[in-house]
């Protein structure tokens, strides 16, 4: 364990100093230098261990790593007025573009949270749009006049993070729960949902207004206990009770992201520190209040701090009772009249680090920053993470673990980026002894978005209470994944808060799995969201245990489009050899982060005209203020999924057939999101796998513009303009022995009285054109080659004669192995 000064250094050199940009942290070196178990799969695992840090989206953080769906993404939305997404505007006719948080050079880090209440989400949303995040996202003075929505961090702000992700595998289509903050995403990470009873009248909790222990439904780890898995709650200290000042707390409570706090059964006043705060109430408000009670006998009742006295004597009295009704309530003598049950309940989730004699303690670190003069700040005096360390050393560590950091670790943006160094240290204690890591998974994400911009909006259910806003597969109840406006307004919300809106899916965050089976760098990008890591937990325990585990709290929806991170592994013996990352020795004595807190307020960021924006409307990365992705492509997992989407043109309007196979990958094939696009709207879909759904568009003038966005890419679109019934289009797979080949099945049935010559124009991937004669009425079917695009595709389909009308295709086809990211989203196609 460092002691306090090198931990501090630590902490800064690993949230962003100049000399880590290159370097492999120790922690990660460690992690890579331990050979899996031959043979071995993530079923082999014992310990599951899940940190859910706070408040970054996943373009603020990751929009430039390499390989990833970031700021390269050639799947864009456009807005209303026709720009790319990215492309935010305001309400002056100007719009702004993502810009660096230089974390070293500006005071970025130490700018405070943006908005996120329920309200800013749902509004920057804007029913799909997508387009308001200026403005919903706005910060009062003195930042109202920069767009922090749009700030974003590159490899040289979080050098850790991004290390991380190069060594293990990260999942860029992982998106949080819930349209909203704090407290309602993590409910559905420790439960699977934010309301006590699975239906739309029960109470939806989508803000941090759930009252201390009235929490009144089945939490996860309930089910682990009855159950009889091991598992506990680390955190320094819980929130529950005072006796903190200063600083002390926000560097050494759990920040109230332990939400189990929250819930009947755990009984969180019980806490010894709770307690003794209610008794020094007793002991010290009678005293004040007689103090008071003397100043207002020598008071007139004309004076004015008359009636300010007395309202003071009111409030004190009100707590004293209230303190006396506490002690009484929560004595041990009421705590060990508990179930044993409960008990345990209390005693797992309530876990801290009481047994380090300096766990309240803080120390002061002096230095001198760049520019000559002296700094303090304060750090913790006692090991932060003092009874997760000793249960690992001692073999202790339980089945299922949850790391919940105090403020100053949580990477959110009320503190600065020390979270880094809570990773690695989390890491460097699992890897201490190879054999706990070889057994060991390590899931990191992040509970919402804050404030922060990301550009692909999240797939949300269609609205039961709007008409033509979309379809589900037969028995998806969307009601409960809705709020109600009038509900929220009789349950005492003002009009400016309450809002009727999809709870959810919220926006992307990101995730990261660390562990011997998820090793060299991959990208996943199965739609994920929090009730995915506790699919993946009953998945876990009950193949290995046979157990009958089964949150019964997450909706069919979810289920039928979120996955189970399973497809985030690989066994051991198919892992090829780890990457060969570059060493360079780092500075170690940079106070960074501290400094940068006396720096400028961040200005890399200019309003953009339309003129401005027009050059970049197809290209938006050939824009100079856009942010530049690092170039190349990582290995991709493969994926489950078996997308179809068949637009069928007619002059009455188009004929719309979504699907999920189930023939490629059988009973592992998983269902999928939707979004469709027209100028008339936007609807939501999900398809169960197996299953298929039928839509019909109106469209006027026989103008068609429908476009169709899935998971990983997926796209289908037809634009143009025709009078008539031309042809339909089926895009498929190609299979041998029933297995996927990797290429694609175009199959053409030609509706006209003339022969005709198909184009297919290659958009991305430097293939040559392809024609194809269809005879009037003919059937025709052509195969798609991808090897040589690992398995990627976008193109182009028109009749030569009659170019009107195009059919647009993108997306990978999935073959059940291992493959690459997007070239075209690294820059490797021309």
């Amino acid at each position: 364990m460092d002691d306090r000064r090198n931990f501090i250094k630590k902490a800064l050199l690993l949230a962003g100093t100049t000399g880590l940009v290159n370097t492999i942290p120790p922690a990660i070196q460690r992690a890579l230098a331990i050979e899996p178990i031959a043979g071995s799969t993530f079923m082999d695992a014992e310990h599951i261990v899940i940190l859910m840090q706070e408040n970054r989206s996943f373009d603020h953080a990751f929009g430039t790593l390499k390989g990833v769906r970031g700021f390269n993404d050639p799947r864009f939305i456009r807005l209303p007025n026709g720009n790319p997404v990215w492309f935010q505007p305001d309400t002056h006719g100007s719009a702004y573009a993502p810009f660096r948080l230089d974390l070293k050079n500006s005071k970025a880090t130490w700018m405070g949270a943006v908005p996120h209440s329920r309200q800013s989400q749902v509004d920057a949303f804007n029913d799909g749009k997508h387009d308001n995040w200026i403005e919903a996202k706005r910060k009062s003075k003195p930042y109202a006049d920069i767009p922090l929505t749009m700030g974003y961090h590159n490899r040289q702000d979080i050098p850790f993070n991004y290390a991380l992700a190069d060594a293990f595998t990260i999942c860029d289509q992982n998106f949080c729960s819930g349209m909203t903050s704090t407290w309602p995403n993590r409910f559905f990470f420790w439960t699977g949902t934010v309301r006590e009873a699975p239906n739309a009248e029960s109470k939806a909790w989508m803000r941090n207004d759930l009252p201390l222990g009235q929490g009144k439904w089945k939490t996860f780890p309930e089910r682990l206990e009855e159950a009889g898995v091991p598992w506990k709650v680390y955190q320094n200290d819980i929130t529950c009770g005072g006796g903190f000042v200063g600083e002390e707390r926000s560097w050494l409570a759990n920040f109230g992201c332990n939400p189990l706090e929250l819930f009947e059964r755990y009984h969180v006043k019980f806490s010894s520190r709770y307690v003794k705060t209610l008794k020094k109430q007793t002991e010290t408000l009678p005293t004040e209040i007689a103090d008071l009670e003397n100043t207002l006998k020598g008071l007139k009742l004309q004076d004015a701090a008359y009636a300010k006295t007395q309202k003071a004597i009111q409030k004190k009295r009100e707590v004293l009772q209230h303190a006396y009704k506490e002690v009484e309530q929560w004595a041990d003598k009421y705590f060990n009249n508990l179930s044993n049950t409960e008990k345990n309940l209390f005693n797992k989730a309530f876990s801290t680090n009481a047994e380090d004699p300096d766990y309240h303690h803080l120390d002061i670190l002096k230095y001198t920053d760049d520019q000559g003069k002296q700094q303090e700040l304060n750090v913790p005096k006692g090991d932060i993470l003092h009874q997760f360390r000793a249960d690992v050393e001692n073999g202790t560590l339980p089945t299922v673990s949850w790391m919940v950091p105090a403020e100053k670790y949580s990477d959110h943006p009320t503190a600065p980026w020390y979270g880094s160094w809570y990773v690695s240290e989390i890491m460097d204690i699992l890897t201490k002894n190879p054999e706990v890591w070889q057994k060991t998974i390590f899931i990191m994400t992040y509970d919402e978005n804050d404030g922060y911009f990301d550009h692909v909006p999240p797939f949300v259910p269609p609205n039961p209470y709007r008409a033509n806003s979309g379809k589900c597969s037969d028995g998806i109840d969307t009601k409960v994944e809705y709020t109600v406006l009038a509900q929220e307004l009789a349950e005492g919300k003002s009009e400016e808060e309450a809002r009727g809106a999809a709870i959810g899916l919220g926006f992307r965050v990101p995730m990261i799995v660390a562990s011997p089976w998820t090793r060299g760098g991959k990208v996943c990008s199965q739609v994920f969201d929090h009730t995915s890591t506790l699919q993946f937990l009953e998945k876990f325990l009950n193949s290995k245990f046979n157990h009958t585990i089964e949150e019964k709290n997450i909706s069919k929806w979810r289920r039928t489009i979120c996955g189970d991170l399973t497809t985030v592994f690989q066994p051991a013996d198919e892992q090829k050899d780890k990457e060969n990352l570059p060493f360079i020795q780092r500075n170690t004595y940079l106070e960074d982060i501290h400094q940068a807190k006396f720096k400028n307020s961040p200005s890399d960021f200019r309003k953009l005209s339309q003129q401005d924006i027009n050059p970049a409307k197809v290209r938006p990365w050939l824009l100079t203020d856009m942010p530049k992705q690092e170039e190349g492509i990582k290995a991709s997992c493969p994926l489950p999924y078996e997308l179809y989407a068949d637009i069928e043109p007619m002059e009455e309007g188009i004929s719309l057939r979504l699907a999920a196979g189930n023939n490629i990958f059988k009973d592992k094939s998983v269902g999928a999101p939707f979004t469709v696009y027209t100028s008339a709207g936007i609807r939501s879909y999900a398809v169960a796998p197996g299953d298929h759904l039928q839509d019909n568009f109106e469209v006027k003038n026989q103008q068609y513009n429908l476009e169709i966005h899935g998971p990983n890419g997926f796209y289908r679109a037809v634009k143009g303009k025709s009078s008539k019934r031309m042809l339909t289009l089926d895009a498929s797979y190609e299979l041998k022995e029933g297995q996927a080949t990797g290429n694609l099945v175009i199959t053409a049935n030609s509706r006209m009285t003339d022969a005709c010559t198909l184009q297919i124009l290659d958009n991305a991937y430097a293939q040559p054109s392809i024609e194809k004669h269809l005879l009037p009425q003919e059937k025709l079917r052509f195969i798609i080659p991808l090897q040589h695009n690992h398995g990627w595709y976008d193109f182009t389909i028109m009749v030569k004669e009659n170019p009107t009308v195009q059919w647009l295709y993108a997306g990978r086809v999935e073959t059940g192995k291992f493959t690459y990211t997007d070239p075209q989203m690294g820059k490797l196609t021309t």
